[in-house]
């Protein structure tokens, strides 16, 4: 849609062929009247072609233009005016016999005369006589210089209207997406930058919609004047919501506190500036319009300051920033410079501003999605590595199960479980017998290989109600929920046995590895540091009993310390070797 938009605006370059731009001491001569003198005094008046009228603002300033002497065709024409400050305007069209026909808008009612693009168009009536002259009466005209006038066929006029539309239209639906969408911004993130950018979108919407004329179609009596006044006060007020987008958006170590503070000043003095002359009606309008002009370039100046100095210094907001602002800075300072209001099919300054915002709307709000896209990778990247570290933090890095730490936060959740659906819980804690020699006799290194082979054969154990860890040293655990009994007994004696028979001839040779096992059962669950308690005594007594076997306490769960728990069965199982 920009291509579209940009393409557009290049195809409205100059006026096409056949029509005329209308310049006072050019061609047209000015007259000035009291506002009681009759429009069927048209031609008692005094024109004059040279020099600028003077003391009309509070009266009637008429503008004649011979068509013979500019060579423009006889009926189907139009004339095509840019809306400004006044009070009332009335075209004459005059022909080679006489007649003159009349037309006019009010401040409050154009009627069916404006068009999109800012535009009043009046259509001389089709006679068969040629169209001599066209005069323009502008009661209360805050200035002769706001004045621009096109006089061209109705089918160019009609071309220049849809055009208009066109652009308009597509520049002021991307602007209201990029408010909305960099609304969202600054409410999800909390960036200020990005609210001001929102606000800066939404005053050059405002400002776009009200230029172009396309809130007449709902609020027709806000015609003329008023507009008129709001547009100046927005245009200002955007220059200086843009400003502290721009700078507000920097990061403060990259440019210095009084550069940034004569910015944002800058910026407000033009803010503020928009107020009085908004309210202007007469006096000298155009001087003051020159000097917030010269105010307008300083704030350029030093936005562009700001941004070549943090971008000196690496920061990325600065390339953004630079890139978007680029195309908006050369326009304004260009039509600051030189004057194009009477190019681009009558849109002149107005429609390129409104084509850079939209330009620079899109680019900031792009810009923050990659940066916030960015960041949010970052954050991912940064969650995963915490994961991951969390994740080391409870693994045993030699065996790979977890370690003690791990295996108390995956217990947590299982007697959780097991508590809230009254199921027992079975600890055992597993310890290898006479380990020491084995790292004595074959090595430290052999030992690793013997602890890898009963934690891989452990492992095979894990699932939904049953997890595993090595809980330091040549000591492993295993929780399992829901196991109570026979079932237990069973399981804790097969686990024993399994474990001697693993295979560690390559390690140690045909030397027999066995294992003690002590086993807390409670029911209900209780938490892991008193099943702890009663598995590393049972497993005590296992040693104590001659290792390789089984020792299994089972308690019923109480209220209060471990030592209330009352002890229901007290055994032992195995084979001591």
């Amino acid at each position: 849609m920009l291509l579209a938009l940009t393409g557009a605006v290049a195809l409205c370059g100059p006026a096409p062929a056949g029509a005329a731009t209308l310049r006072i001491n050019e061609s047209m001569c000015h007259a000035v009247s009291d506002l009681g003198k009759g429009d069927a005094e048209i031609n008692a008046l005094r024109y004059v072609c040279a020099g600028s009228p003077d003391d009309y603002q509070q009266r009637s300033l008429w503008l004649r233009t011979d068509l013979r002497q500019i060579g423009v065709g006889r009926g189907g024409a139009a004339l095509m005016v840019h809306h400004s400050r006044f009070d009332r305007l009335a075209v004459a069209f005059s022909y080679a016999d006489g007649t003159v026909r009349w037309q006019q808008v009010r401040h409050g009612n154009y009627g069916l005369h404006w068009r999109t693009g800012g535009q009043i168009v009046f259509e001389a009536p089709e006679r068969s006589v040629p169209l001599i002259a066209v005069t323009m009466r502008f009661d209360r005209l805050a200035s002769h210089e706001l004045v621009r006038a096109h006089l061209l066929s109705r089918d160019q006029s009609g071309l220049r209207s849809a055009g208009m539309a066109a652009v308009v239209g597509a520049a002021l639906t991307l602007l209201l997406v990029s408010c909305i969408y960099s609304l969202s911004l600054a409410i999800a993130v909390r960036r200020q930058y990005l609210a001001w950018q929102a606000a800066w979108a939404a005053a050059m919407l405002l400002w776009g919609g009200l230029w172009s004329q396309v809130h007449l179609a709902l609020l027709p009596s806000m015609a003329g004047t008023v507009s008129a006044r709001i547009c100046t006060f927005l245009a200002c007020l955007a220059i200086a919501l843009a400003t502290a987008s721009a700078v507000t958006g920097l990061d403060r170590s990259g440019i210095s506190r009084r550069i940034r503070v004569a910015t944002l000043g800058l910026g407000l003095t033009v803010g503020v500036a928009g107020i009085p002359l908004a309210l202007m009606q007469s006096g000298d309008i155009d001087r003051w319009a020159d000097l917030l002009g010269l105010v307008i370039l300083g704030d350029l100046v030093a936005v562009a300051s700001c941004l070549l100095w943090a971008w000196r210094r690496g920061s990325p907001e600065a390339r953004d920033f630079a890139a978007s602002w680029g195309l908006p800075m050369a326009i304004l300072a260009f039509i600051n410079l030189v004057d194009v209001d009477d190019n681009f099919w009558g849109g002149g300054s107005k429609l390129l501003i409104l084509v850079a915002a939209t330009w620079q709307a899109l680019w900031l709000s792009a810009a923050a999605t990659r940066r916030l896209a960015h960041l949010r990778i970052e954050r991912d990247r940064a969650r995963a590595a915490e994961a991951q570290a969390r994740e080391l933090a409870g693994r045993d890095p030699l065996t790979g199960l977890s370690n003690r730490r791990g295996f108390i936060e995956n217990v947590t959740s299982l007697l959780d479980r097991a508590r809230s659906d009254r199921l027992p819980a079975a600890l055992l804690v597993v310890d290898i017998d006479r380990f020491k020699s084995i790292n004595d006799i074959y090595g430290h290194e052999a030992g690793d290989k013997v602890l890898c082979t009963i934690a891989h054969r452990l492992a095979q154990w894990e699932g939904p109600a049953c997890a595993a860890a090595r809980l330091g040293g040549e000591e492993f655990g295993v929780l399992a929920i829901g196991m109570e009994g026979v079932a237990l007994d069973r399981f804790a004696e097969s686990m024993r046995r399994e474990i001697a028979a693993c295979d560690h001839s390559e390690t140690i040779g045909d030397r027999l590895v066995t294992v003690s096992v002590g086993v807390a059962e409670v029911q209900p669950a209780c938490d892991f540091q008193r099943l702890y308690r009663i598995a590393d005594h049972a497993l005590y007594e296992a040693k104590h009993a001659g290792r390789d076997q089984v020792v299994l306490q089972r308690f019923a769960s109480g209220v209060g310390s471990t030592s209330d728990y009352p002890m229901e069965d007290l055994r032992l199982a195995g084979t001591a070797r």
